[in-house]
């Protein structure tokens, strides 16, 4: 396969005015054509209008202006949108577009979230989840996870007002990648989505946790936990049994220290495996310690993988339990269940069909 050109998504303001001053163009056409990308989401350098036709020729022929083509759009019945790219090596990611909770926001609230994949595939092998199924293929660069936000507003025609980086793949596996396209979607003079409003959720790397919290931006952090002991998370989580939970736990100390925004605890709850009430009483003690907030969220199926969703009985049982141990907690039923809304079903069915990945996943 030929080199690939560098996506302008991915080009931070400062080695955008730097390329135009070696190309001879001068640095305040800088402005004009973050504005185009990144304001008015344009699709074609033919689009800016207000540069000259040399310069937007000599972009078309140094950068791509899309780094992922949209495949596919599935709609839930809740208006859950989630996306399937083809990128540029023929491997496929997923975004997923989340309307926002009414009980939360009121029913007129027009709120979005959007939910990022960082990798193709994930290397991480947690029991429950359709993302590592097919292993892991590569990370993103900055320009392919940005991409998603403006893939996203542009095809939906809504505002993201929240990020989360949860979909496909381990966002801390990638962290530097992650933290280039955190300054593009931050940055003032590209999509300048506040850093409160985005959150980066993590299986537990612990080295990469405690560099995360030095980062001077106040970043949310969400911990996939799903076990509160070792022997219930070591089961469905094989990153356990390099970080066991007294480890995580303690780089989640150093986190609240030095982090002003509240930590979140996810949660998923599989019938058999971790829903019972020992569970509950532990994670209790666990969300106390670190102030944290926890997300509860029943098990969603899975194709190939032999986990099942606990009651609503049972899920709220679980949930009364850590209220009245004074755990701030939701339960949060999947949106986009009827959609395959669990990170990687889309891309894996797409993947298999083309014989990317083994149809016997």
């Amino acid at each position: 396969m030929p080199p690939c050109l560098p996506a302008l998504t991915g080009i931070s303001p400062a080695a955008l005015a730097t390329w135009l001053q070696e190309a001879g163009h001068p640095a305040f056409r800088a402005s004009q054509i973050l504005d185009w990308i990144w304001k008015k989401k344009v699709g074609s350098f033919d689009a800016m209008t207000n540069l000259p036709a040399a310069l937007r020729a000599n972009l078309a022929e140094n950068f791509r202006l899309n780094p992922l083509a949209h495949t596919h759009t599935q709609g839930a019945a809740d208006t859950t949108r989630k996306f399937l790219f083809r990128l540029h090596d023929g491997r496929y990611v997923e975004s997923v577009l989340i309307p926002a909770n009414p009980a939360l926001y009121g029913e007129s609230s027009d709120r979005h979230t959007l939910c990022v994949s960082s990798q193709v595939g994930c290397a991480y092998g947690c029991k429950f989840c359709a993302s590592g199924l097919a292993g892991f293929a590569r990370n993103l660069d900055a320009s392919e996870i940005a991409g998603q936000v403006l893939a996203a507003e542009r095809l939906s025609g809504d505002r993201v007002d929240n990020l989360v980086f949860m979909g496909m793949g381990e966002p801390l596996a990638n962290l530097d990648n992650l933290l280039a396209a955190i300054a593009l979607i931050t940055g003032p003079a590209t999509l300048h989505l506040g850093a409160r409003h985005l959150t980066v959720s993590t299986a537990g790397l612990v080295p990469q946790i405690r560099r995360l919290a030095e980062h001077p931006q106040q970043l949310r952090l969400a911990i996939s936990l799903h076990g509160a002991s070792d022997e219930v998370r070591d089961k469905i989580m094989p990153i356990n049994r390099k970080w066991p939970l007294a480890v995580l736990l303690d780089a989640l100390d150093h986190w609240i220290t030095l982090k002003k925004q509240k930590l979140t605890l996810e949660y998923i709850l599989i019938a058999g495996i971790n829903d019972t009430q020992q569970q509950a009483a532990l994670l209790a003690g666990h969300a106390r310690r670190l102030r944290a907030k926890v997300n509860l969220i029943p098990y969603n199926t899975v194709d190939g993988l032999e986990w099942q969703r606990p009651t609503e009985t049972h899920c709220r049982a679980f949930l009364q339990t850590l209220e009245r141990a004074g755990v701030t907690a939701t339960l949060r039923f999947e949106k986009g269940h009827d959609i395959d809304a669990a990170c990687g079903q889309l891309r894996l069915k797409q993947e298999t069909a083309e014989g990317l990945v083994s149809a016997a996943l």
